[in-house]
């Protein structure tokens, strides 16, 4: 199988062009490469498709093999993958993916390849149902969750996919999200299993988070949920609505545009190296597969 193996602001995924070769069990095939010690080692798998609505379509897998709506890093990466393999020589594309079709706007960097991307992120969605939420209001913000024993104060959004945001006062790099994070995930609050996005404000354009995502537990950045961080900081009156959110893995700059309903998310995309590896026939991975890896 030929694959990249892309990052953004650490978020990494393998990345395969499904135009040009067939993945027969991607379920599978994501819980394999995802592997860091048997695999290739990242947060689950992408497949760039093609479309019948849009330019391009993102089907995205996270590392336990299950379907993910959306990936705001991941989308960058299809952008910078689409334009830099010449699939495309447009800068400005459209994605189709389970949460819409996208529109990515490309920045070249002077080596003439794509070195960052802007995304129409579309709509938050605050209406519980629709996140989904059980809870017995309309919306879930700022209300309490009680985890493990412990008091939070959450708000519940979704970008195409479920997130909960905890403001809270304690230095989020301290947290071991390991312990708190999966309690959060399968919470009986939240049927679909959620994301779920701790932050410390710094100040009016300066927020700190770390994640847990559902599925993949914790990584070093979350496109969709640092969007998500942004649309609850403005619907608590905490932040302006253009804010640089510092990740983990890198700094994302998010705009929440209140007059089109609408979230933007700037943020850089990067190639690590692309290879070839030998996909078991799925079952466990042995420490013996053949890895070939090409420099770029």
């Amino acid at each position: 199988m030929r694959f990249a193996k892309m990052q953004g602001c650490g978020n990494d995924y393998v990345y395969v062009d499904v135009t040009k070769q067939m993945i027969p069990d991607p379920e599978k095939t994501a819980q394999f490469v995802s592997d860091r010690h048997f695999g290739i080692g990242s947060d689950g798998l992408i497949l760039i498709a093609s479309s019948e609505v849009a330019d391009f379509q993102m089907i995205m897998y996270n590392l336990d093999g299950s379907r993910g709506e959306m990936c705001g890093n991941g989308i960058r990466c299809v952008g910078k993958y689409v334009y830099d393999h010449h699939l495309t020589d447009k800068t400005t594309i459209t994605v189709e993916t389970l949460a819409g079709i996208k529109t990515l706007e490309l920045t070249l960097g002077e080596d003439g390849l794509v070195s960052k991307v802007r995304v129409d992120m579309g709509s938050p969605i605050y209406d519980a149902p629709k996140i989904p939420v059980i809870f017995p209001k309309d919306r879930m913000i700022n209300e309490p969750i009680e985890v493990k024993g412990k008091l939070y104060h959450g708000t519940a959004v979704s970008m195409g996919n479920p997130h909960l945001v905890i403001f809270q006062e304690e230095d989020v790099r301290g947290m071991d999200l390991a312990v708190v994070g999966p309690h959060f995930e399968t919470h009986e609050t939240f049927p679909k299993r959620v994301n779920t996005e701790f932050v410390n404000v710094l100040d009016r354009q300066h927020l700190r988070m770390r994640v847990w995502e559902r599925g993949s537990g914790e990584t070093l950045a979350c496109g969709t949920g640092a969007c998500a961080v942004c649309a609850a900081a403005v619907m608590n009156g905490l932040t302006d609505e253009k804010v640089e959110i510092e990740l983990r893995g890198g700094i994302l700059t998010v705009e929440y545009n209140r007059a089109s309903e609408t979230i933007y998310m700037t943020g850089p995309a990067t190639t690590v190296f692309e290879g070839d590896i030998d996909v078991p026939n799925i079952g466990d991975p042995t420490p013996d597969e053949d890895v070939r890896i090409y420099s770029m």
